[in-house]
């Protein structure tokens, strides 16, 4: 499967929006926006796309897949089903949870069976890196051995890279997508509706009515 034929995937499930006013987890803005839970309830759509994770991975002595709540959860479940078919063994699948701090730890006993394992960790969507960082943390701190990262789709590949984390890191597809500070967002300048129904948009604008009453 191309990178293209994987953005085609997200925008026939509505996941890839663009012309649109977005801000992203980041706090920084966009005009361009990867909605990863768009594809979620898509299940033939994501079993198709964690197949060809598993097929990149076959052979390769995986013995758990991990990532991180929430969207990694799902990829985990479907990647280690794969290639538990492809090999004829089980692969774990495993997930971290996340916190009032915003990291990404195991719960549930779950470090336990990261513990001495050769690992996969698998994301959604990368922009910064932060969560796969988080959870790389985290396996370590288990014990665990980090063969590879592959993500859906990495927005960001000249920043998010192997040489980024220092281990493999593979994407299905790429997207470089332009964001911007607030200050110097062309959006806001040009007063264009901040989208609220993806992204960061509500809490954005609730933040900035919390600011305007402040000042009064």
């Amino acid at each position: 499967m191309t990178g293209d034929q994987v953005l085609k995937i997200f925008k026939q499930s509505g996941g890839f929006i663009t012309d649109s006013h977005i801000i992203l987890t980041s706090g920084k803005h966009s005009s361009s926006y990867l909605n990863k839970d768009a594809i979620y309830p898509h299940t033939g759509k994501i079993s198709q796309l964690c197949l060809v994770i598993a097929k990149k991975f076959k052979n390769k002595n995986i013995e758990a897949v991990v990532g991180p709540s929430l969207g990694g959860i799902i990829l985990s479940q479907w990647t280690a089903h794969h290639l538990s078919e492809l090999e004829n063994r089980e692969i774990l699948a495993v997930y971290t949870d996340k916190t009032s701090d915003n990291n990404q730890v195991f719960k549930r006993g779950y470090d336990r069976l990261v513990k001495g394992k050769r690992i996969l960790l698998v994301e959604d969507v990368t922009s910064t890196g932060g969560s796969v960082a988080k959870v790389i943390r985290s396996v370590k701190g288990a014990g665990g051995q980090i063969y590879a990262v592959c993500v859906l789709v990495n927005r960001n590949p000249d920043e998010v890279n192997s040489k980024t984390f220092g281990i493999p890191f593979a994407a299905l597809a790429e997207i470089k997508v332009t964001a911007w500070n607030e200050k110097d967002c062309p959006l806001c300048r040009k007063n264009v509706p901040v989208n609220t129904n993806v992204g960061k948009g509500s809490g954005y604008l609730a933040g900035n009515k919390a600011k305007s009453i402040d000042t009064l």
